[in-house]
């Protein structure tokens, strides 16, 4: 499953590693728990939709 981000100011989804997505959650979160909030994110995308954590979104690679 390829994961694509977006922050909200942006106009272009780029692919993202699953590192560096427990990294943007982290951040977006802060204290809850970032691998958690991934496993939610990619069992909501694999319905070929969009989640938005904080100012990113998240979609599975079209």
């Amino acid at each position: 499953m390829i994961i694509q981000t977006q922050y909200t100011y942006e106009k272009t989804w780029t692919d993202t590693k699953e590192e560096d997505l427990l990294k943007i959650i982290e951040e977006e979160v802060g204290d809850a728990d970032p691998k958690g909030t991934l496993g939610y994110v990619k069992e909501a995308i694999d319905n070929a939709k969009v989640i938005t954590v904080g100012t990113c979104r998240f979609r599975m690679k079209q």
